[in-house]
């Protein structure tokens, strides 16, 4: 290799940058003991020579692997997809690179826990958990063994390692904010019975109901599992049996781009003849026809903030993870209710 070919080294960095090959490793490592004004001059030595760390050294030297593991509950939802979205980009700030081990919504408890056998022994030096069904006590174990955070999940004993919404208190806002406009019977499309996200924004529903003094009406409950076709079916069911409402909260915009589907296919019209609200505000929810109103759930910012808090750990820091609200978004798919 010629000279002119020959790659950038840290010492080169540091002779460029004017400090000390050990700043240099410093900035690289993600370290705070770093001087604003030096971090600034090796960073741009860096950007300017296009400079890549060799990973695998770096781990040798280190003892570590430099990976960062992700157990996600389905990387398919969108809703998943944004927060391990989240989580790259974090991580691309970093020497950590992303692994990940993926399961399905109503994958088998024993695959998710294959899924994190793999990251484990693979070496990961960290892991970020997003959903699943893993017990709290498999889950407290590990974190004795690696640094470990959590995303939309709890993980009784290690709440201060889990990032999540209040699911129970935006649900409620929601149902509440359909009340405002004059609905009474409301309609909800579940999410997966038995998922604890699910059951939340159903209580959430539930408590909105009982405080403004309207009956629960389990007729109006239907069964949903998260994705299109069975907020599709949920809608298709209540039409069927003939019943009446004139709003419908979905448990997810997944489920809530079925439901309006369903209503399209009925000829009802959104919102003038049944107000529809969902919860997550994917993306293409603003694209919608009429576009959704809709729960914001801040999916990319959480997945940042668990990587930083896990990136601090893997420093001896403290992850010092932010707290997170879930806010009403007002689009066109809801409307004041028609008198009759």
């Amino acid at each position: 290799m010629s000279k002119a070919n020959k790659p950038i080294t840290i010492g080169d960095i540091a002779r460029y940058a004017g400090v000390s090959p050990s700043t240099v490793s410093r900035v690289l490592t993600g370290s705070k003991r770093v001087a604003e004004d030096k971090r600034a001059r090796v960073l741009a030595v860096i950007e300017q020579h296009q400079y890549r760390p060799n990973i695998v050294a770096r781990g040798l030297v280190s003892g570590r692997s430099m990976l960062v593991g992700v157990l996600v509950q389905d990387i398919t939802s969108p809703f998943f997809a944004n927060i391990v979205r989240g989580i790259e980009e974090a991580l691309d700030q970093s020497p950590y690179r992303l692994m990940v081990s993926t399961t399905q919504w109503r994958a088998e408890q024993q695959k998710e826990g294959r899924s994190l056998e793999l990251l484990l022994e693979r070496r990961a030096d960290g892991l970020i958990v997003v959903g699943g069904h893993i017990p709290d006590a498999e889950l407290r174990a590990v974190a004795e063994q690696v640094p470990l955070v959590a995303v939309a999940r709890s993980i009784s004993g290690l709440e201060h390692l889990c990032l999540q919404v209040d699911n129970e208190g935006a649900a409620y806002r929601a149902t509440r904010y359909l009340i405002g406009l004059g609905h009474r019977r409301i309609a909800h499309v579940t999410g997966t019975p038995d998922h604890p996200d699910a059951q939340a924004r159903a209580a959430g529903y539930r408590r909105a109901l009982a405080e403004a003094g309207l009956p629960i009406e389990e007729a109006l409950i239907v069964s949903g599992q998260f994705t299109e076709d069975s907020g599709f079916a949920a809608v298709e069911e209540l039409l069927i049996r003939g019943e009446r409402f004139s709003a419908i909260f979905a448990a997810n915009d997944q489920s809530a781009y079925g439901a309006m589907l369903a209503l399209f296919n009925h000829g009802y019209r959104i919102p003038e003849d049944v107000s529809v609200v969902g919860f997550d505000n994917l993306f293409l929810s603003a694209y919608t026809l009429p576009p959704l109103t809709t729960v914001h759930h801040p999916a990319v910012e959480m997945g940042q903030a668990a990587a930083e808090g896990l990136l601090r750990m893997l420093r001896d820091e403290a992850p010092n993870l932010p707290s997170f609200s879930a806010e009403l978004v007002i689009r066109q798919s809801a409307m004041r209710a028609r008198q009759t």
